[in-house]
């Protein structure tokens, strides 16, 4: 049986998803740092490049980061009744290889995290070909920063279960240059980690927090 997280406490609060009450962390303030100046460099739909001056606790004196600013995504562990997991081959030219990886997709706003189950399950529909099956949930698992030194990236995880093939497949967008998508069982997985063939950073964040919750029992030899 899947865990249901129920509590609360400070700096949460609840949404109400069709899988039951969920506690979402509020997204937190910079307290005690004051931004002196910041210049764009580059900015598009989906980042910004900036050089910001700020005042930390920790430093007496303004210090300068180059930061890229982006946005927000969702990550999807769309696990199947039988307990796989789906993963899709994508091709990712800024390291010039094709990985395996769980779907995820960017966030248009981080105002609503109503909208964060709806974009979930629409990257999963759209990316995979696979969609809840009656009677399925999804259940929140959390948030990750993708690298907290360089971006200010924000990933949010779910898990998508029961999943099923859709009865009517959704085709692949051209730009997100899918390869090819099947189910692993959580053995094959852990074994793809273990080889090097799984390594970015969505999906092992991803594991990492299915094996915490107990949702995902080790070892699997």
């Amino acid at each position: 049986m899947l865990p249901r997280h129920s509590r609360g406490g400070h700096g949460r609060r609840t949404i109400r998803f069709s899988g039951g009450d969920v506690f979402i962390p509020a997204m937190e303030t910079p307290e005690n740092r004051t931004t002196i100046s910041s210049d764009i460099h580059f900015a598009d739909d989906h980042l910004s490049v900036v050089t910001e001056r700020v005042r930390t606790p920790h430093r007496a004196e303004a210090h300068a980061w180059t930061i890229v600013r982006r946005k927000s995504a969702v990550v999807v562990a769309a696990m199947t009744a039988e307990g796989n997991f789906v993963l899709i081959r994508q091709e990712r030219i800024p390291i010039r290889k094709a990985i395996w990886e769980m779907p995820a997709g960017q966030v248009d706003q981080l105002c609503d995290f109503g909208s964060f189950r709806d974009v979930a399950l629409r990257e999963l529909r759209e990316e995979t070909g696979y969609e809840l099956a009656p009677g399925g949930e999804t259940i929140f698992l959390g948030d990750f920063f993708s690298s907290p030194g360089f971006t200010d990236e924000r990933e949010f995880l779910f898990l998508a279960h029961s999943v099923q093939r859709a009865i009517e497949h959704h085709p692949h967008h051209d730009a997100e240059m899918i390869l090819e998508c099947r189910e692993f069982s959580p053995a094959e997985i852990i074994a793809m980690i273990a080889d090097d063939t799984i390594r970015d950073a969505n999906t092992l964040s991803m594991w990492a927090r299915l094996v915490a919750k107990g949702i995902i029992q080790l070892p699997y030899r």
